[in-house]
C-alpha cells in the first residue's frame, strides 16, 4: 500500500490522508519533518539523497527528512526516519515550522508544513544505501556559502530552511 501523507491546514489541523505521490501532483498541504543533527564541533551532517528518488536525485540537503504518518508525532516520526535512513538513533527537539512550496521539473510539488526538528550525534552513520547516496559534515557557514556558489547541488526546501532560518539554526548548532 502506499504511503499515506497527513493533509493539514495552515493551523497544522489534520483534515484528511491522502497517498503520497497524489499529494504531490495536486500540490496539496501536508505534514512534514527536517532533521538537522550537529555534532560537538558544531557542524550540520548533510545527506546526499539516492540516485533513484522520484525527484532531487543525488542533491545535498539536511540530516533526513519524510513525512509523519497518521497518528506519529512529530519527534516519533523524525527518530523514526532518522534511524531508517542514515541507521542511528538520537534525541531531537522540535525547533520552529514554517510552509514552503517548491514545484518540481517533473511535475510533483513539494507543499509542505515543515517541523524543524535539532539533534546531536558524533559517531558515523551506517546509511540505507535505498535511500541515501552519501553523507558528510560541514560547517554552516561554508554550507551557506557553497549554496551561493553551487545552489543547484542542494534540494528545494533545504535552500528554502538556510535563507529564511540561518539564524536560527546557528544559534542551535551550539551544544
Amino acid at each position: 500500500m502506499e504511503e499515506q501523507v497527513v493533509l493539514v491546514d495552515r493551523n497544522d489541523n489534520q483534515i484528511g490522508l491522502m497517498p503520497k505521490m497524489e499529494a504531490h501532483e495536486k500540490a496539496l498541504l501536508h505534514r512534514a519533518f527536517s532533521v538537522f543533527i550537529f555534532n560537538k564541533k558544531g557542524e550540520l551532517m548533510l545527506q546526499q539523497r539516492a540516485a533513484h528518488k522520484y525527484h532531487s536525485p543525488m542533491l545535498w540537503t539536511n540530516t533526513c527528512c519524510s513525512h509523519q504518518r497518521n497518528g506519529e508525532s512529530n519527534l516519533d516520526a523524525g527518530v523514526r526516519r532518522l534511524e531508517e535512513e542514515m541507521g542511528f538513533k538520537t534525541d531531537l527537539k522540535e525547533v520552529f515550522s514554517f510552509i514552503y512550496k517548491a514545484p518540481f521539473d517533473n511535475g510533483l510539488t513539494e507543499h509542505e508544513l515543515d517541523h524543524v526538528l535539532i539533534g546531536y550525534f558524533d559517531d558515523e552513520a551506517v546509511i540505507n544505501k535505498e535511500e541515501v547516496e552519501d553523507y558528510k559534515w560541514m560547517f554552516l557557514e561554508d554550507v551557506k556559502h557553497d549554496i551561493e556558489k553551487n545552489p543547484f547541488l542542494y534540494t528545494e526546501w533545504f535552500k528554502i530552511i538556510f535563507d529564511k532560518s540561518f539564524d536560527r539554526i546557528v544559534n542551535l548548532s551550539i551544544v
